[in-house]
């Protein structure tokens, strides 16, 4: 008897398989091209495979292709939602084991030694969190607008961020944030995002600039949206809010900073009182609240900086926003930073050619194969390289989200858009580091970087991705979907 029921491989999304297998090969070259000038050539297959790093890579992806052929293949696609706690559960328990039975590399003690290989389990952890938070939001009874239930699924992705943090390794546990993404697209309030960025940029202005002069801009702003509402005279008040703020700006440049913080601040107390018994009574505690928080987080940032965050925390930020201030204070701090920028800019257009770059293979960039592998893709093939590895990332994460909103169960989008989500930081946060863009806080390069439990983990979110989209056609039966 003919079979009617359509072929596995005739479900699979072969856009999204393709880009992952063109990225691991991407990755694969350019380890091997790292590793090639600094390593003495191997005797034979098995010493490469066995005592290269290249050879340890390639033994990784051999691993990471057997793991998505058995969950494309062999396991059932309902054993990620019936177990999913189950996993997160195992995730927890190992970034609690790792602390007091890991491996400290470079400060952090985030790594299992088995047989001469390391294994990060917070790579698996975030894989269990994506399972998790997607079980709970996609029961039939979750409304992300609840308060009660918006505080349970932070709960889920706040654990790991602690126990990540307490390795200490920052990078990952930047990483748990991106499950904001998935919150937003299942209902949060988009007011606590405005919040958050508002709160992140002021945190940067707060070192940027001294506190006081921080507060004293926002209460001109205060007073500028204050005037705004003014129907009459509106010319009138927007020119005594000039004089103000020249004055204010006077007495900075003169060292009279209390004074102007004193002028600035009665300005908006006075035209908040005026505001509240003359217009729109109802949103001045409202701007005010505003106006005292973001204050207050200003100063409180400025004081953490100086005071709170050790010195290597506070020269990686200074690196990043203040490069000339922390060149004074330790000339190689800045190094890191700008020897990735060179090597990015010798490629030119079409880059120095594979296997050849000058930098690359000078060890002039640390971590060359991990977190700043990006340096030797943009000095051996210069601009076009770049981009077209920037191009696969983002026609994945375009295709990820394409899957996402095409599945009929809630599990599957909200795991889809996990995933998207890890991605996509992972992605902005290696790239936007290497080229000064953003703080180096060591994050790998999905698919590219080396290392086995980072390409592992990623490969697993992707197996499990294309698995539940070979069934995107069945309907959801019950609470759990299954």
């Amino acid at each position: 008897m003919r079979n009617n029921q359509p072929s596995y491989l005739q479900n699979t999304d072969f856009i999204t398989f393709s880009i992952y297998l063109a990225l691991v090969a991407i990755g694969g070259i350019f380890v091997y091209s790292v590793d090639i000038q600094q390593s003495a050539p191997p005797d034979g297959l098995a010493d490469f495979l066995l005592h290269t790093l290249a050879g340890k890579q390639v033994i990784w992806i051999g691993i990471s292709l057997m793991a998505m052929s058995f969950i494309l293949f062999v396991v059932d696609d309902k054993v990620w939602q019936v177990f999913a706690y189950l996993f997160y559960a195992l995730g927890i328990i190992g970034l609690v084991a790792v602390l007091f039975f890991g491996k400290t590399i470079n400060g952090a003690t985030s790594w299992f030694s088995i047989g001469g290989s390391t294994f990060q389990p917070s790579e698996l952890a975030k894989f269990g969190t994506c399972l998790a938070i997607a079980s709970y939001l996609g029961h039939w009874s979750v409304d992300m607008r609840h308060a009660r239930q918006f505080l349970i699924v932070s709960v889920f992705f706040m654990v790991p961020v602690v126990l990540v943090l307490l390795q200490p390794d920052a990078g990952s546990a930047l990483v748990f944030l991106s499950f904001f993404i998935v919150l937003f697209r299942e209902g949060l309030s988009p007011l606590l995002y405005v919040i958050g960025f508002v709160s992140a940029a002021t945190f940067v202005v707060s070192i940027l600039f001294p506190s006081t002069s921080v507060v004293a801009g926002l209460a001109w702003i205060v007073s500028l949206l204050y005037i705004l509402q003014e129907k009459n005279n509106l010319p009138r008040w927007l020119l005594g809010l000039t004089v103000l703020g020249i004055a204010i700006v006077w007495l900075f440049q003169n060292e009279q900073v209390w004074i102007a913080l004193a002028l600035a601040l009665t300005g908006v107390l006075l035209l908040s009182w005026r505001q509240y018994t003359h217009f729109r009574a109802h949103l001045i505690p409202v701007m005010l609240s505003g106006f005292v928080l973001t204050a207050g987080l200003a100063v409180g940032s400025s004081y953490v900086f100086n005071n709170v965050l050790k010195p290597h925390q506070q020269q990686r930020i200074d690196v990043w926003l203040r490069p000339a201030e922390a060149k004074k204070r330790n000339k190689d701090s800045v190094m890191n930073l700008e020897n990735s920028m060179l090597a990015i800019g010798a490629g030119g257009l079409t880059g120095r050619g594979l296997f050849s770059g000058r930098m690359t293979q000078g060890r002039w960039v640390p971590e060359q194969d991990t977190d700043f592998i990006f340096c030797t893709i943009g000095e051996e093939q210069g601009f076009i390289g770049s981009a077209a590895v920037v191009i696969l990332y983002l026609l994945l994460l375009l295709r990820i989200v394409m899957i996402a909103e095409r599945q009929r169960v809630a599990f599957n989008r909200i795991y889809a858009y996990g995933v998207a989500g890890i991605l996509f930081v992972h992605f902005i946060v290696n790239i936007g580091m290497t080229i000064g863009l953003l703080p180096i806080i060591g994050i790998p390069l999905p698919f590219v970087s080396k290392g086995g439990s980072s390409l592992l983990g990623f490969t697993i979110m992707m197996a499990v991705l294309l698995k539940l989209d070979r069934h995107r056609g069945r309907a959801k039966k019950g609470p759990l979907g299954v």
